[in-house]
């Protein structure tokens, strides 16, 4: 059974951007590997901008010293 987990900064992600995420790695999987789409796992976390840090900083003070 694949597992996948999907990270990403939370930001605006409609629910048919993250439908068609799912979507898109469970059949990804199956032409690919040939894993079947009804035994494949596909989590996505969405990590608040202050939990995620780059470069020694977290992406929410990254992104308000790009915005001014």
């Amino acid at each position: 059974m694949p597992y996948v987990n999907i990270r990403f900064v939370k930001e605006k992600v409609s629910k048919q951007q993250k439908a068609a995420l799912i979507r898109g790695v469970t059949n990804l999987l199956h032409d690919i590997l040939k894993k079947n789409p009804a035994t494949t796992v596909v989590v996505i976390d969405e990590i608040e901008p202050d939990n995620w840090g780059l470069g020694g900083e977290s992406v929410a003070l990254r992104k308000k010293r790009r915005a001014g």
